[in-house]
């Protein structure tokens, strides 16, 4: 059984993640020991709320240093909703700009679109060779709450030898719906709240943890 942290930083849906992990067969702590996160076979990282007050609680246990030393060994990390988007270079909240942990070039913005929060089901458009969405229909939907996301996706093909798969939805505009980046993967909706379809998302993530 896959031995999971869901890290504790004072942001995010933490029980709720928990129990959709354990409901796909996960071994599920949550804490904010900084041990037991790198030595964890995966980290999740969730958040809710404000980007700033999100990276400021992030700060606060030590987990950019966290993530970044998962990473440098090839540990899998996922974040969900703003734990995907502290994963980017930038975000800007009612003019508050807040430097995020720089995992991928990029800034989180508020959604061009004529309601907001975009709150509810949609559908996502995934790329050929997703292993996070891997046996899941084209027209499933997934449970997203947020106003602010990731309207350009900044890093050219050509930079890397391996880029990372992109999904992405619509509301008002496109926008990052998630991303699967080696060790690094991220969600926009809420994987926990997204009844069957987030479970196989989980799943599937819990597959290549196994390795």
């Amino acid at each position: 059984m896959s031995r999971i942290v869901v890290l504790d930083y004072g942001s995010g849906n933490l029980r709720s993640a928990e129990r959709a992990l354990r409901r796909v067969g996960a071994d599920v702590t949550v804490t904010a020991d900084p041990q037991l996160a790198l030595d964890a076979d995966g980290l999740v990282v969730p958040g809710v709320g404000a980007f700033a007050a999100c990276m400021r609680g992030l700060r606060g246990v030590g987990g950019p240093r966290i993530i970044e030393r998962r990473l440098a060994g090839g540990r899998p990390v996922l974040g969900i909703c703003v734990g995907m988007q502290v994963l980017f270079d930038l975000g800007v909240e009612w003019g508050e700009r807040t430097e995020g942990c720089a995992q991928w070039p990029g800034m989180v913005e508020r959604l061009k679109a004529d309601v907001l929060p975009h709150m509810g089901w949609n559908t996502v458009r995934v790329p050929a060779g997703s292993a996070l969405f891997s046996g899941i229909d084209a027209d499933e939907r997934f449970y997203f709450v947020h106003s602010f996301g990731v309207r350009r996706w900044e890093m050219e093909e050509s930079e890397v030898l391996r880029p990372p798969l992109v999904t992405w939805s619509h509301h008002g505009e496109d926008f990052v719906a998630a991303v699967e980046n080696g060790p690094l993967a991220a969600t926009q909706f809420h994987p926990e709240k997204s009844g069957d379809a987030g479970a196989a998302v989980l799943r599937n993530w819990l597959r290549d943890v196994v390795g």
